[in-house]
């Protein structure tokens, strides 16, 4: 089926403009502190392990229990997987440096 919809195909350079804002802010790149940056491993693990620890007084909420609990472990999950990036990372550039 061929739709009139579009009257005028779309110039590349219309095109070119439009694709980067549309997905600048997920790839993006943005700047942390550098005490903020070395501490998010830990925040993450720590937000995970209160959250699976959270669960242990719901009582009457047994909706929210799944939520905490996939929230728990996707914070360790991330944690964990950040830190090995991270120490794999220094162990590799000091191998190097050597």
């Amino acid at each position: 089926m061929i739709s009139s919809s579009a009257k005028q195909p779309a110039r590349l350079c219309e095109t070119q403009l439009i694709a980067p804002v549309s997905g600048s802010l997920l790839s993006r790149k943005i700047w942390l502190p550098k005490l903020i940056y070395s501490a998010l491993p830990f925040f993450y693990i720590a937000a995970g392990a209160l959250a699976l620890f959270a669960t242990i007084y719901i009582s009457t909420w047994l909706w929210i229990l799944p939520h905490y609990l996939l929230f728990s472990a996707a914070c360790l999950h991330m944690g964990v997987l950040i830190y090995r990036k991270r120490r794999l990372a220094r162990k590799n550039s000091e191998k190097s440096a050597d």
